[in-house]
């Protein structure tokens, strides 16, 4: 008779077969976003959608089944924190939701996000949500189908929350969002009126996509993003996708009138970017190589392109190096002048280029009319102008179309409902994380402006990367932290820049 110590092992092995099948899906995936040529859509589709159900029919087969049930029988999950059991209890959870789900839906989802997005990049382009809104409503069906599949109570929200940010539900979150909504929209009141302005015409003269290139690669190594494992490439949407270890695909976009958008955005993946080159490759492919959620992924990528990349240690470091590359062009900024302008304060239409203040306030209005237009109650042509009453009550400014409206974001075309609010959980995490930081190393802040950055990563890959998923989110917050999650750390942290910047 087997005993469970073998019972494990080829769990395992089956659980890292799923995971390179996984990556490959993962793969044609980045090569759909960065090279693959519009008329290759349909066959993507068909290649994408047969691996994903391919894909599924491993997971959900019986034997996995009884193989996780036998060594969840044995002592080799008697520590709760050991690898089997992690391993075992993250798998388990996956598996059962899993198995309630058809193979054909799973199909039938991926195809229509290959396509959708697709329908999506063009509409996109050219503004137009009425071509597009054919497709989310099919997505919509489609998830509406899954959330039934899986089931929830509640609100049906949270069957899809529920897989990006485990355990968490949207009626925990209301209140939360609601508390930061009234203090951060106080906070922008107080540095609107303040009637100071930051110079953000630097930002806006001409940068070559080739100089913006070569800083954005020297900031993400510097940091300590290894260009070795992984590479750089330019798409629609910016996006940072782990296929495994040494292989980690960063994208971004460039505006040659607009500075801030790529660097900050690689500096943004950078951060997604360490974290899975920081996980435990011995355990990939497994839960225990895998990160926690993707709020604290998020808590990686703000952390290194806000809380390190818009700080002055980080510029008092970069900005001679920065003027250097970039010549006439910036020859009569100051530092001082630079750093006011890449952490100005105020309403804008893009959530990926908005300011520290203000980007939860796109997350609300994105986490608003997720649940509205899954629960029915929102029609999908009624989106725009949804989307447009709400950024005029919320941020007070109206999109001009639709390209900077209701189109902005990939997400929903490739089924990712359920996703934004993890994007004000990571600022949140971000900044508790931070503060912790600064306690734990002395002199954190002096060694950025020396250019030295392996003191944070080093703190960040011994306290959050290394556990992969042995702890959930707000476990790990506790243990890294001490206390609760909560949200004081970056009121404090926007609260300290808003004196700083705009004397409120």
């Amino acid at each position: 008779m087997n005993s469970a110590a073998d019972t494990y092992a080829r769990l395992v092995a089956t659980l890292k077969k799923i995971a390179t099948l996984g990556s490959i899906a993962e793969l044609l995936g980045w090569d759909e976003e960065t090279y693959m040529p519009p008329k290759g859509a349909e066959h993507r589709a068909t290649q994408r959608s047969m691996l994903a159900r391919e894909v599924h029919e491993l997971f959900i087969s019986p034997a996995v089944g009884e193989m996780l049930s036998e060594v969840a029988a044995s002592d080799l999950v008697r520590d709760p924190e050991s690898d089997a059991a992690v391993n075992v209890r993250e798998a388990r959870r996956s598996y059962d939701r899993a198995v309630k789900i058809p193979p054909a839906l799973v199909e039938e989802i991926t195809r229509a996000a290959v396509l959708g997005q697709q329908a999506w990049t063009a509409a996109r382009k050219y503004s137009d949500f009425s071509a597009y809104a054919p497709w989310l409503g099919k997505m919509l069906d489609l998830k509406r189908q899954e959330a039934a599949c899986v089931g929830y109570s509640g609100h049906i929200y949270n069957a899809l929350l529920d897989e990006f940010e485990p355990g968490q539900t949207a009626e925990a979150l209301r209140p939360v969002f609601e508390s930061l909504r009234k203090q951060l929209v106080e906070l922008i009141g107080k540095i609107v009126s303040s009637g100071r302005k930051a110079p953000i015409e630097i930002l806006q003269r001409r940068f070559p996509a080739d100089v913006q290139e070569k800083l954005a690669r020297s900031a993400s190594e510097l940091i300590g993003f290894d260009h070795q494992a992984g590479r750089l490439d330019v798409s629609v949407h910016p996006f940072c996708a782990g296929l495994g270890p040494g292989d980690c695909r960063m994208t971004t976009r460039y505006d040659e009138h607009w500075f801030g958008d790529a660097f900050f955005g690689v500096m943004h993946e950078s951060g997604h970017g360490l974290y899975d080159q920081g996980l435990p490759a011995e355990h990939w492919g497994t839960p225990r190589g895998e990160f926690v959620s993707l709020g604290i992924h998020e808590s990686q990528s703000r952390m290194w392109e806000n809380l390190v990349g818009r700080g002055r240690p980080f510029w008092r470091f970069f900005f001679p190096r920065l003027k250097a590359a970039l010549g006439e062009t910036v020859r009569d900024v100051s530092e001082e002048q630079w750093v006011f302008a890449v952490n100005d304060v105020q309403p804008s239409f893009i959530r990926t280029e908005a300011d520290e203040a203000t980007y939860n306030l796109h997350i609300l209005l994105r986490f608003e009319i997720e649940q509205a237009m899954l629960a029915g109650e929102l029609a999908v042509d009624a989106i725009p102008s949804v989307w447009n009453s709400r950024m005029k009550e919320y941020l007070t400014v109206t999109p001009p179309n639709d390209a900077q409206g209701c189109l902005q974001d990939i997400h929903w075309s490739h089924g990712s409902i359920g996703y934004f609010p993890t994007y004000t959980l990571g600022n949140l995490y971000a900044a508790q994380f931070f503060e912790q930081a600064r306690r734990d190393v002395p002199g954190l802040e002096d060694q950025f402006a020396k250019g030295q950055f392996a003191g944070l990563l080093d703190w960040l890959r011994r306290n959050i990367h290394i556990h992969g998923k042995k702890y959930r989110a707000a476990e790990l917050v506790r243990r890294v932290t001490g206390q609760e999650p909560s949200a004081e750390p970056l009121m404090r942290h926007l609260k300290a820049k808003a004196a700083e910047w705009y004397g409120v």
